[in-house]
């Protein structure tokens, strides 16, 4: 393990948080990493995923470069952090000119152990050249939320497909024998995922730690509505129940969270729209307005929920059912994050439970057609996004460099479109090279996987937590399953309703 042990880090552990031990599988994972080892790390939410990797860090010699999605996650981590006056930073584009520049001149000093920053922020020149500097020591890589980095639609960031290119040229740069680990954090991430991880990050023989997502306080509910009415109905009624407690409202599309925002209003309740749509500002009063109060939920896209710390959420709804399961259990993972009691109301126009096993779906979709069209609406977005950029593709030289491609704003999703189904290769974040022999063995086009999923699971009359908990291929022993607290269990007679 280096210069340090467990036990190091365990007394460290104490120094900093007061916490006389880890919880399982913290002292695992701290272990992996001082020694310098790649991992995959899978822990649902309130685990402790940060301190397993900010404890390693400020324990030894170098920047560790925390690569994070949201400027939300970085701010908040960081806050707490320099309240205990530990060396972390951030640096994203909502800072002013002096603030960057202080940053990284504390960065070229060697000052800091932890540099939060989204994987734009790493690419950026400025950036870069100071991390490519033979002085500047970096201790290793860590990619927070990973499953961002599998992600297509509207989540889709171009680069994140270059990460795998950044060890390898950040390496290069250093003394001779310089060895920069990588680990990789995430909440949820089936096989699928897991895999796509390994290949883009390029893990070399990781160490891979997964935790089942069961989590015995959230009880799930799936509600079917057969018209517009009924499910406004049944929204509005669930909201009131739950008056006085924090909640969230998720729905599929952004103008999805306009019309329920503007609904809801109109009934009386007090709430707003949130999606990515909005801007940085925008976005981070309407978290701190949501987290100080002032109003008791936001409607949202899947944009809200990571890096947002509220633990008291006692209600989780979706007006329509995600598009996948990993963003499902995202979804439902935000309630209860205090260890009491939470409900996760999905409402859907599908047969459910015991109805689903029954040749009506069609009589429902024809009466409420809202969710059939948003998951095609979803799947010809998706299309054309592919399409798009295969278009793109067709007109790019065989290699070159980014740079040269600045004037085409399809290149970069073109680019790691063709990373994605490996048919390119990135030689360092700049440079690439299409592998034309890969491209006529590829067959390149969106995957309905996640939908398939969602749908059986909304028809199943299958344990709820079982289901997804095999979804992701984490079940494990010890999961007390069938749960007894979904509403499949309880018509079964297992459990009761609290």
């Amino acid at each position: 393990m280096g210069t340090f042990t467990l036990a190091d880090a365990r007394a460290k552990f104490q120094e900093l948080w007061g916490y006389p031990d880890f919880r399982p599988p913290q002292g695992e994972i701290i272990s992996t990493l001082l020694e310098g080892r790649d991992s995959l790390i899978v822990l649902p939410t309130g685990f402790g995923k940060s301190i397993c990797f900010q404890l390693p860090a400020l324990m030894q010699d170098g920047v560790s470069l925390v690569i994070s999605p949201l400027i939300a996650l970085m701010e908040d981590q960081v806050q707490a952090l320099e309240e205990k006056n530990l060396p972390a930073a951030t640096l994203h584009s909502q800072q002013s000119p002096f603030e960057r520049k202080h940053t990284l001149k504390r960065l070229q000093s060697n000052e800091l152990r932890l540099l939060y920053l989204a994987p734009e922020t790493l690419l950026s020149p400025p950036v870069w050249e100071v991390l490519t500097r033979s002085d500047v020591v970096i201790r290793g890589i860590i990619l927070d939320e990973a499953h961002c980095l599998a992600q297509w639609g509207d989540s889709f960031r171009p680069a994140y497909e270059r990460l795998g290119a950044v060890r390898g040229a950040l390496q290069t740069t250093k003394p001779t024998g310089t060895r920069i680990p990588i680990a990789a954090f995430t909440a949820t991430a089936d096989p699928l995922v897991q895999e796509t991880i390994k290949r883009v990050l390029r893990l070399e023989t990781p160490e891979v730690v997964r935790r089942s997502p069961y989590r015995q306080n959230i009880n799930i509910t799936v509600r079917t509505v057969i018209t517009r009415h009924q499910r406004q109905q049944q929204v509005y009624h669930t909201i009131k129940a739950h008056e006085g407690e924090a909640g969230l409202v998720y729905v599929a599309t952004r103008r999805d969270t306009e019309t329920w925002a503007d609904w809801l209003q109109k009934q009386g309740i007090p709430t707003q729209a949130y999606h990515a749509g909005l801007s940085a500002p925008q976005r981070r009063e309407l978290e701190q307005l949501w987290l100080t109060g002032g109003v008791p939920f936001l409607v949202s896209t899947s944009a809200l929920g990571m890096g947002v710390n509220k633990s008291d959420i006692r209600w989780v709804i979706h007006v329509q059912p995600p598009f996948n399961p990993l963003d499902y259990i995202q979804g439902i993972g935000r309630g209860g994050r205090d260890g009491e009691q939470a409900e996760a109301i999905t409402f859907t126009s599908q047969p459910t439970g015991w109805w689903g096993k029954l040749p009506v779906g069609w009589l429902f979709n024809w009466l409420n057609p809202t969710e059939m069209n948003a998951q095609q609406h979803y799947l010809d977005r998706l299309q054309k996004q592919y399409h798009q950029a295969q278009k793109a593709a067709q007109t790019l030289p065989p290699k070159g460099t980014l740079n040269k491609l600045k004037d085409n704003p399809q290149a970069a999703a073109a680019l790691a479109l063709l990373h994605r189904v490996g048919a390119l290769h990135w030689a360092d974040p700049y440079t690439y090279k299409i592998l034309k022999e890969k491209l006529t063995q590829i067959n390149i086009q969106p995957s309905d996987m996640g939908l398939r999923a969602i749908n059986s699971y909304l028809k199943s009359d299958q344990c709820r937590w079982l289901f997804l908990v095999q979804a992701l291929g984490l079940q494990q022993e010890g999961d007390p399953l069938p749960c007894g607290h979904c509403d499949n269990c309880w018509r079964a007679g297992q459990g009761k309703r609290a």
